[in-house]
């Protein structure tokens, strides 16, 4: 499995787009961690709406797209893993 780690803060306007085209991959034994840092805006209810039970939605204060990369590495389960920014699409 693989683990997709997606670091957001305010991406309301691209995080549909990136969450898209990661789910409509060929390959599809992967899991999506969202980390939110400190997101204010609706990203995180826009990926809730999506309701891919393979997107797991993790919180944590605002502190810096490293530190929320970091947080992914921390809660993955896959035995790869890869990075896609929020305002970027695979």
């Amino acid at each position: 499995m693989i683990t997709v780690i997606v670091p957001f803060y305010n991406n309301s306007s691209t995080i549909r787009l990136c969450m898209d085209s990661i789910l409509q991959q060929t390959y599809q034994n992967f899991e999506i961690l969202a980390v939110s840092d400190g997101s204010t805006d609706d990203s995180t209810g826009i990926i809730r709406n999506i309701g891919d039970p393979r997107i797991r939605i993790i919180e944590q204060k605002n502190n810096g797209v490293s530190s929320a990369r970091n947080r992914g590495l921390m809660e993955a389960k896959g035995q790869y893993c890869t990075f896609l920014d929020a305002d970027d699409a695979y």
